[in-house]
């Protein structure tokens, strides 16, 4: 497979985490550099890791993930969305500090969830007989480079809005709707 075709798959793959990563962007009150990079390396590495493991299982259980890989990605979206949307919905004095989703089980949740369709392109690049290595390196360097620029880009658009806690909302409905187009691609509506 070309170089070209390897980076355009990754950039199909990585559309995901750069909406979440820019979702993430939006509801923290401060981006740092630690948050850039946690964010992006592990997006990278999961993307990266999925098509790697998806390779690995090959042609044997690519019968049995296709049907339900889908639903897994949208639930894990969902759960996050709604959390957002529960937490953006409280008010004020009863809520905490909004929590940092580049930590912690969120960051691994929303790493699987945007990265289950790097396991489907893996078990592909298995039956094409691809180059793993290089592919997986291309796809888990362009996943880290636009979850970077998404978590950024993100915040100057959260910080250049006067919308609040609305944001939060947005924020989690972008996520579900992540989910739902997910679905969507694998013709479930």
């Amino acid at each position: 497979m070309s170089f070209n075709a390897v980076l355009l798959i990754a950039v199909a793959l990585a559309v995901d985490a750069f909406a979440v990563a820019l979702v993430a962007g939006i509801t923290l009150p401060r981006v740092t550099m630690r948050h850039t990079l946690r964010l992006a390396c592990y997006f990278g590495i999961f993307q990266a890791g999925m098509n790697f493991i998806g390779w690995g299982l090959g042609l044997s259980v690519r019968s049995l993930i296709g049907r339900f890989d889908h639903w897994i990605a949208f639930a894990l979206l969902a759960i996050i969305g709604g959390k957002m949307i529960i937490e953006a919905l409280q008010d004020k004095e009863s809520r905490a500090e909004p929590g940092d989703p580049t930590r912690g089980r969120t960051v691994v949740i929303l790493a699987v969830a945007t990265s289950i369709d790097a396991l489907a392109v893996g078990l592909s690049f298995a039956i094409l007989k691809v180059d793993i290595w290089f592919s997986a390196l291309v796809i888990g360097i362009v996943a880290a480079t636009f979850t970077a620029i998404g978590i950024n880009l993100g915040h100057f658009v959260g910080n250049s809005s006067r919308l609040g806690s609305r944001i939060e909302i947005i924020g989690g409905l972008v996520l579900i709707i992540i989910g739902l187009n997910i679905l969507r691609q694998h013709g479930v509506f």
